[in-house]
């Protein structure tokens, strides 16, 4: 089984924070709204990869003011590519509170939608299980 390091930013601004939705036909949560983020690549450090992400998923127009390691999480997933095959990844989650000094989004194709989520509305979204968790210990949603 393969493992990947995923860096995962929780991104707010103005009390809202980022929610991105997956596309139904890939991934790792197809359909379903998510955090963004990614993989690490080889030879780069955390902080690196983690603003290299959000620049390729989110776009150059979205300013991130400040960036703080919060918390990290593992398990494994089923991945689902584009050309329809599938793997078992064994995936250890670094998640960080970012704020964006703006909203200026650009999704990339990897997301079909985004939105800025104030708290009380978070539970109105089909999160997927990584993100439901995420927000539950963040005391973001209800448990």
């Amino acid at each position: 089984m393969r493992q990947r390091i995923i860096v995962c930013p929780l991104i707010e601004n103005e009390g809202a924070y980022l929610l991105c939705k997956m596309p139904g036909d890939r991934g790792v949560f197809p359909g379903q709204w998510a955090l963004s983020g990614g993989g690490l690549e080889q030879g780069e450090s955390i902080t690196e990869g983690l603003l290299r992400e959000i620049e390729e998923e989110l776009g150059s127009g979205l300013t991130i003011e400040t960036v703080q390691p919060w918390t990290f999480r593992d398990d494994v997933r089923t991945k689902t590519y584009p050309d329809g095959t599938s793997e078992q990844i064994y995936m250890i989650y670094l998640i960080f509170d970012c704020r964006a000094a703006n909203r200026s989004v650009s999704i990339s194709d990897e997301f079909e939608d985004f939105a800025w989520v104030l708290p009380g509305d978070l539970g109105q979204y089909d999160l997927n299980e990584a993100t439901r968790v995420t927000l539950e210990v963040k005391g973001l949603i209800a448990s």
